[in-house]
């Protein structure tokens, strides 16, 4: 079995953005130097250059920063980003979870054609596919949702463990099974991975007004870069995302860079945008006025 430099040297070759969990399959605690994304919505994920903060955010495929990256969680679990970066969408199937009749089912409809697979450390495959160019969603195997009970789809905004990673419970290693290259996605299969669109909301103010205040020499930018981290947050992490960016608003509001009304607008279509619901939006913007200080 490759030691993980190894591996992880091969995959970013191959032009796979790699980095390291911790040992429990969760994303590295950032550095203390590094707030997460819901404390200062201003620090850029991508550009950061630590090795190890932000989770996929610091997948790479330079050599020698994969080097630096393995060697600081040496006993770690190597990852792949998965999505557009890497150009995979990846079926996590969960035996304990009916993953493996879900999956027959989508076989025997003709969605899951044979394909380059990982057996995980628990048993169950990774099915790899390319990625369509076109936004893919991640989404949980439940009862109802994305794909059915026990098939995880993991794609933009998502990561998967790679071989010759080790299991922290069964101790078992992850392994490519031999024989199959990576497929292209049925158009069924995209098909049942993607949502269908949302109804458009209307906004529910017009333009928003800034102005320079505070020191804040050009809000109309800040205001911008906030909304974005909103509407391009990855699942799992736009409601934190949203009242992060709320509190970050809400010092706008506090140097008079602008009002409260229209900031409170502003952040309730970036929501909206992102998908989160009525409720969570009111939610996430009250708390993050009310960490600055802030009524809302």
């Amino acid at each position: 079995m490759p030691d993980l430099l190894t591996a992880a040297l091969a995959y970013a070759e191959r032009g796979w953005p790699v980095f390291m969990l911790g040992r429990s399959k969760r994303p590295v605690a950032n550095c203390p130097d590094c707030p997460k994304a819901e404390e200062d919505p201003t620090h850029d994920q991508n550009a950061c250059p630590c090795l190890t903060c932000h989770g996929f955010y610091a997948a790479t495929t330079d050599p020698a920063r994969v080097a630096a990256i393995v060697a600081a969680v040496p006993s770690g679990q190597l990852a792949l980003r998965t999505g557009a970066a890497s150009g995979t969408v990846v079926l996590d199937v969960d035996p304990r979870h009916d993953g493996h009749h879900t999956m027959n089912g989508l076989i025997a409809n003709g969605l899951l054609p044979p394909t380059a697979h990982v057996i995980t450390g628990r048993g169950g495959p990774h099915l790899y596919y390319r990625h369509p160019d076109t936004h893919v969603p991640c989404s949980q195997g439940k009862p109802g949702q994305g794909l059915g009970p026990g098939i995880d789809v993991k794609a933009d905004g998502g990561y998967v463990v790679l071989p010759p990673s080790v299991h922290p419970r069964t101790g078992r290693p992850y392994r490519w099974v031999p024989g199959r290259g990576m497929e292209e996605m049925p158009p069924a299969l995209l098909t049942a991975c993607t949502p269908p669109p949302a109804p458009p909301i209307p906004a529910v103010t017009g333009p928003t007004r800034v102005r320079e205040a505070g020191g804040i020499s050009h809000p109309d930018r800040l205001l911008a870069v906030l909304l974005d981290r909103v509407t391009t947050a990855p699942e799992g992490v736009r409601r934190p995302t949203l009242y992060g960016v709320a509190r970050g608003v809400a010092r706008m509001v506090k140097a008079d860079a602008i009002d409260k009304d229209d900031a409170i607008a502003a952040l309730t279509d970036a929501g909206r945008q992102a998908e989160q619901t009525e409720r969570d939006i009111r939610a996430a913007i009250r708390d993050g006025f009310r960490a600055e200080g802030v009524a809302a």
